[in-house]
């Protein structure tokens, strides 16, 4: 038997239906975007994604961590897995030796190039029928949830 929303709505509150989507969503997600890429993972290929976000300088993990709302440790492990692939490097801050600033490297610059028909034609099918007003709306609602989350 499927399990369609209509079902789980009539059956639990909305906002524990949400819970639930939110996580059942995340796992289609990551197992779609682990498939997507051949030589990162979803995870990874996020790390990359929010180093975009950086225009001025560098991020170091405790940036990386605090941007992807994740621990520092994982945001460590998808470094090193990272590094070993040739993706990034870390190099010590200048003014905080005790720092180190992430860079991606040509190689993934390469990769990103390649990808970028592809990612485009993967986000056209995960928004279709979906106006950008509802996708301003959810992008709210979920910021303003992880903002309560933030403040408890």
């Amino acid at each position: 038997m499927r399990i369609t929303t209509d079902d789980v709505l009539n059956v639990m509150p909305p906002q524990m239906g949400l819970f639930g989507l939110l996580f059942s969503f995340m796992n289609r997600l990551q197992a779609a975007g682990d498939a997507f890429y051949e030589e990162i993972t979803c995870k990874q290929f996020f790390l990359l994604a929010c180093m975009n976000l950086y225009q001025d300088e560098s991020p170091t993990a405790n940036e990386m961590a605090e941007t992807m709302g994740c621990s520092r440790q994982n945001v460590k492990e998808i470094l090193n897995s990272l590094a070993k692939k040739g993706m990034i490097t870390l190099q010590q801050d200048e003014n905080d030796k005790r720092k180190q600033r992430i860079t991606v490297t040509e190689k993934t610059k390469s990769i990103a190039k390649k990808y970028t028909q592809k990612e485009t034609e993967f986000m056209q099918l995960l928004y279709k029928g979906i106006s950008d007003e509802e996708i301003r709306c959810v992008f709210k609602i979920i910021s303003r949830m992880e903002k309560n989350l933030k403040e408890s």
